[in-house]
């Protein structure tokens, strides 16, 4: 199982973005492998070559180290975390000043050790609060989160070593009869190198990359630790260590450290790091074991000889098991807060913190449990944002979520503290309510709700104004919290089919709407592999002269056992769930097929009809919407001028900067471009001179009364004055009449067409209009 346990945190000065981080310097790894490379085989010659080669190696190795580290201080670190390297690089500049102090001052390197040891010991003891404060800021830099359970872990790391030290050093070293105060401070050193392996081990084990650069510098502590505790073996006359071999690891510990600042990733040592929380492996677990179990055992098994040692070593135990504990309990409240964290996730939406479907679900059913017998009804809104799609088309998404986060705040806002508000879909949002069955509390919320709406949302963009349509259902308990919610949805799809910006109460008649709208949805997929679906066409005439002109093309569908289903039921079903892209294809292929068929029947000297074809809004934005037209128009032969496609104002509208690019690629093919029922919608003249129309078709509710003094005809006249003055052709739809028709023939009106020349009707059935002589006109 592995876990994030928290995200990456900047702390201190570590604020220079990873993007601004200046450039490596070329080969900068090379360098740092051939200096490891180097390194490797000037250890060897000091360990194992002539002792005549000793003395130089040594100065070039503490000479390398440091050159190696004032590079990468000055090269390869960030500026903003240079700290920590100038602080080992100003560790080993101390650890070298003892070095040589030793070397020059007379009697400051004997052994045992004498007042003159204290000189060079004036630099050495700074160069290791140095280095531990480098460690120290390392970690401050690097660390993501505070209940690390590696602290905890580096926490034993030293508890065991300073136990060890304790029992095989210091004690050994205070237990010697020549004892002098000297040697008992020199005892104690130790003490500093177990802070060190904490803070090391700290790296070692802590989340985040192990690069090269850390193994190394990992190593140049250990070589440090282990050479000085042979030292203070060899100082305190304890054990017959070799000084050669105490130089050998002080060696290694320069150039290391050299190495460590030279490699490239150097830089992973003081970011910020994800800290990842994996299950303990078998052996880390048994190093944990070992660091409690091993010190116990000493202490029970071997003699302490003396009151203090006995003490001390009592107390590192317990303060050992007391890290232990720490660590069980801090490991269970990290996972608790880990399981807090994860079930907030899970209940609550990412973008607004508001609740989500799973936590309203589990919200309605308590409630619904206890409704009944305190007589408290279940109230739901279920909110849907009006035309939300164009906020994030037009701004993008990230003005869209700034909406929805707006719209969060002020639902937020209108409800009680017993209620809940849910984000439980893109934009839709529920606010729930338990009241008195008899009060109408949901209607009066969804009125302010709306009120609400009404005010414009301040976004970075500006002030943006959103409706919104709302669906209400209600229960007096034992309803099914999905069941509520659906109904509450039903709801919302009424009050939007209603004209949007409203709210409608749910009834049960609407549940039934719903199951026959998903039954004629099924059939309706069927439909066209059925072959259930035919096209039916309506004559489109020349009013000056009563001569055919062309055909709308109209879909039609004969279910076997529902019979002719009406183009209003079916024609939105089919828009709404897509089904219209496939469909309207079919229409267009097979209104292009019979045109071809009936131009090619009517010989060449008759008058080119058209077919005219309704484009929805799905097919306007659906990207092959132009590849069929050219496919259709280069299978049938059909001359381009010779297809109309009707496009709707309201289709257009909903985006017109994306119909604008699909319709100009259609003008290019040489399509003719309708707008179908002006008038009904924006009939702006300024929006109907930027799309490349060349016929409007005036709407038949306006048609109705024309030649009667109907109130219209105003209306109609200023249309056909707008369009002739555009060089447009207008087609006048819903002539039922020769009153209708001898008004608009007198207005100047192009084309008609309506019950007063023919209905659609299959192609069988048109016979008379395509073999129709042409006539002047009546």
């Amino acid at each position: 199982m592995t876990s994030v346990l928290a995200p990456v945190r900047a702390g201190g000065d570590v604020d220079a973005p990873t993007a601004a981080y200046p450039v490596l310097p070329r080969r900068s790894a090379a360098l740092a492998w051939s200096y490891i490379a180097a390194a490797g085989v000037a250890i060897t010659l000091f360990a194992a070559g002539p002792a005549s080669l000793q003395l130089p190696l040594m100065l070039t190795a503490i000479i390398g180290g440091l050159w190696a580290t004032t590079y990468a201080v000055r090269r390869i670190a960030v500026p903003a975390h240079r700290k920590p390297w100038r602080l080992l690089l100003w560790s080993a500049g101390m650890f070298f000043a003892g070095i040589v102090l030793r070397v020059v001052v007379p009697g400051a390197g004997a052994s045992p050790p004498t007042s003159m040891a204290l000189i060079p010991d004036a630099f050495v003891l700074p160069g290791y609060l140095l280095m531990g404060y480098a460690f120290a800021d390392m970690l401050r830099r690097r660390r993501a989160a505070d209940d690390d359970p590696a602290r905890v872990d580096a926490l034993l790391v030293g508890l065991a070593a300073a136990f060890m030290c304790w029992t095989y050093l210091i004690v050994p070293s205070m237990a010697q009869t020549d004892l002098t105060p000297l040697r008992i401070a020199n005892s104690f050193f130790p003490v500093i190198d177990v802070v060190l392996v904490v803070l090391a081990a700290q790296l070692a084990i802590s989340g985040g990359a192990r690069q090269p650069s850390l193994w190394l510098l990992l190593s140049a502590s250990a070589t440090m630790f282990v050479g000085d505790f042979f030292f203070m073996l060899r100082d305190g006359a304890l054990a017959d260590v070799p000084q050669h071999a105490v130089d050998v690891l002080f060696m290694a510990t320069f150039l290391l450290v050299g190495a460590a600042g030279l490699h490239p990733s150097m830089r992973t040592l003081t970011e910020p790091q994800r800290v990842v929380v994996t299950d303990l492996s078998k052996i880390r677990t048994g190093l944990i074991a070992l660091m409690v179990v091993v010190p116990t055992i000493i202490t029970t098994i071997v003699p302490a000889g003396s009151t203090l040692n006995g003490v001390v070593r009592s107390v590192l135990c317990v303060l050992l098991i007391l890290a232990v504990f720490a660590r069980v309990v801090r490991s269970n409240n990290s996972r608790a807060r880990a399981e807090r964290a994860t079930r907030r996730r899970a209940t609550h939406d990412a973008l607004t913190d508001l609740p989500n479907r799973e936590l309203l679900a589990e919200t309605i059913a308590e409630w619904g449990d206890r409704a009944a017998a305190d007589e408290q009804e279940i109230s739901l809104l279920f909110i849907d944002l009006d035309r939300f799609k164009m906020v994030n088309d037009h701004w993008g998404h990230q003005v869209g979520d700034e909406l929805l986060c707006a719209v969060a705040g002020r639902l937020s806002a209108q409800i009680r503290g017993a209620d809940l508000v849910c984000r439980i879909g893109g934009d839709e949002f529920v606010i729930a309510s338990a009241s008195p069955s008899h009060s109408a509390l949901a209607e009066s919320l969804a009125d302010r709700v709306l009120a609400e709406f009404a005010r414009p949302f301040e976004l970075s963009v500006g002030n943006v104004v959103i409706s919104a349509s709302i669906g209400v259902a209600k229960s007096l308990g034992g309803a099914q919290a999905l069941e509520l919610i659906r109904d509450a949805d039903t709801a919302m799809y009424k009050a939007k089919g209603s004209g949007r910006n409203a709210y409608a109460l749910f009834d049960t008649s609407l549940r039934d709407e719903v199951r026959d709208r998903m039954n004629l949805e099924q059939a309706l997929r069927r439909a066209l592999p059925r072959g259930e679906l035919s096209v039916h066409y309506q004559p489109i005439v020349d009013l000056a002269t009563d001569e055919l002109d062309g055909f709308e093309a109209l879909m039609r569908w004969q279910h076997p056992t529902l019979g002719a289903v009406s183009p209003v039921d079916f024609i939105p079903v089919a828009e709404e769930t897509g089904l219209i892209v496939q469909s309207g294809a079919w229409l267009l292929r097979e209104s292009a097929a019979q045109l071809a068929a009936w131009t090619a029947e009517r010989g060449p000297d008759d008058r080119r009809l058209h077919v005219s074809v309704n484009v929805s809004v799905r097919q306007l934005r659906d990207g092959a919407l132009v590849t069929v037209v050219r496919d259709v128009l280069a299978d049938t032969g059909l001359a381009p001028d010779q297809l109309w496609l009707e496009i709707t104002e309201s289709g257009v509208m909903e985006d017109i900067d994306t119909a604008l690019i699909t319709l100009n690629q259609l003008r290019g093919l040489g399509v003719t471009l309708c707008i179908d029922d002006f008038g009904t919608g924006y009939s702006s003249l300024s929006y109907l001179n930027r799309l490349p129309v060349g016929i409007v078709k005036i709407d038949r509710s306006f048609v109705s009364r024309v030649g009667e003094d109907g109130a219209n005809e105003p209306i109609v006249r200023a249309v056909l004055a707008m369009t002739r003055a555009m060089n447009l052709r207008v087609v006048a739809e819903g002539v039922e009449t020769e009153v209708q028709r001898d008004w608009l023939r007198e207005q100047g009106c192009d084309l008609g067409q309506g019950w007063f020349y023919g209905k659609a009707e299959l192609p069988a059935n048109l016979g008379s209009w395509i073999h129709r002589p042409a006539v002047t006109g009546s």
